[in-house]
């Protein structure tokens, strides 16, 4: 086996984590008791989705998707803060 079987191999190991990971955070998305843990759970799937979008990004060989994974950690980011306001205010914008 040469070492770019292995590489891939991985990258697809990590696909394989990231993803069963994503679906754990969905379920707890969902079945969350309260709304701590959705918050939680919603900024987990967005730091998996940048997982995902990095691994594609590897497993392609090409540098567009690292700059979707800005976009989505600053959008993930902002959204989680808006997201906490609004539960513990009642209001985004003061």
């Amino acid at each position: 086996m040469s070492d770019p079987d292995l590489v891939t191999y991985a990258i697809w190991f990590a696909f394989g984590c990231v993803s069963l990971a994503q679906v754990m955070a969905m379920v707890r998305l969902i079945l969350g008791p309260n709304t701590a843990d959705r918050i939680l759970a919603l900024d987990t799937m967005t730091l998996n989705a940048i997982g995902l979008i990095v691994l594609l990004g590897l497993a392609q060989g090409t540098q567009i998707y690292f700059e979707a994974a800005l976009i989505v950690a600053m959008l993930g980011f902002v959204s989680t803060v808006g997201y906490c306001r609004f539960v513990l205010r009642g209001d985004i914008i003061e």
